[in-house]
């Protein structure tokens, strides 16, 4: 099936504080976000019609964007009331949001203190990231090249788009030999995430182990898996994973606000059986999720 492609779509985006055509909603092409990235950005997921954890997501956005030295240009508030804007006039009952904000075009050079900071807010169908028979099964993952900067050398803590050019390689590299994503280390040498969501593990014991988010982003649905995981009585661990602990694991899965709870069936040499544990945790978010 052809891709539909992001620019040729019908629909509305909100863009700087007015709701324009869909192929209206364009930039200038010497926008420093474009060549500089400094632009960051919050994907969220709507179910039945609602922005689940809309709040936590602004707030992120805005937090982002202080680290980028820029701020978001409206109110949180105003935010809020912009994305439900979006969702009403695209008729998304269960989908994505995309909010970003990004530098102007009034200056093309490193520093970029007088440009214009710009919001924009667009929103499709997207029922699932992975459909749930590939999410059963588990999914796979090479282990990338490229690995998760110290927090010295990039703002590791904003949801930035400069920092997912490592994790564009890496998943291309991973689906060239036949993987679906894959798993980056950190710079010290620790597992860190997927390229675009958190890991969990799950030992013998039923524990559930993940490592800590100290050079790359907590995620929100971490965040929210964590305290899920917590209130049904497991026990979940944070802490430092060397890549041979794999070995040791049972059953392993990914979160984050498009791959929600997906199981993963290998990373690498690295094999796991999505069983019970995983399954309960699926089953728990997707209720969650519905019960807003």
């Amino acid at each position: 099936m052809a891709l539909i492609p992001f620019d040729d779509r019908d629909g509305s985006i909100w863009f700087d504080g007015e709701m324009v055509p869909w192929r209206d909603a364009k930039t200038h092409s010497l926008s420093h976000g474009l060549h500089y990235a400094s632009l960051v950005f919050e994907g969220e997921r709507v179910y039945s019609g609602r922005v689940f954890k809309g709040v936590e997501h602004t707030a992120r956005l805005r937090a982002s964007a202080k680290i980028l030295d820029f701020d978001v240009p409206i109110s949180d508030d105003a935010l809020e009331v912009a994305k439900h804007e979006v969702i009403k006039a695209n008729n998304i009952v269960d989908g994505y949001v995309r909010a970003f904000c990004w530098r102007g075009s009034e200056m093309m050079a490193i520093s970029a203190q007088q440009t214009t900071a710009h919001l924009a807010i667009a929103a499709w169908e997207w029922p699932s990231y992975f459909d749930p028979e590939t999410k059963m099964k588990g999914i796979t993952l090479d282990i990338a090249k490229w690995r998760r900067p110290a927090p010295e050398s990039a703002p590791v803590h904003a949801k930035a788009a400069g920092l997912y050019m490592i994790c564009t390689l890496s998943k291309h590299e991973a689906e060239k030999h036949g993987f679906q994503d894959a798993l980056m280390l950190d710079y010290r040498g620790y597992v860190a995430e997927a390229t675009g969501a958190n890991v969990f593990f799950i030992d013998a014991d039923g524990v559930i182990h993940t490592p800590i988010a100290d050079c790359f982003l907590n995620g929100i649905t971490r965040q929210t898996v964590i305290g899920m995981a917590q209130s049904l009585q497991m026990k979940v661990v944070e802490r430092h994973i060397m890549p041979e602990e794999m070995a040791d694991m049972k059953e392993c899965f990914l979160t984050g606000t498009a791959a929600e709870v997906t199981p993963v069936s290998r990373i690498g040499d690295y094999h796991f059986t999505p069983s019970d544990i995983s399954r309960s945790l699926v089953d728990a978010y997707e209720k969650m999720v519905r019960q807003g």
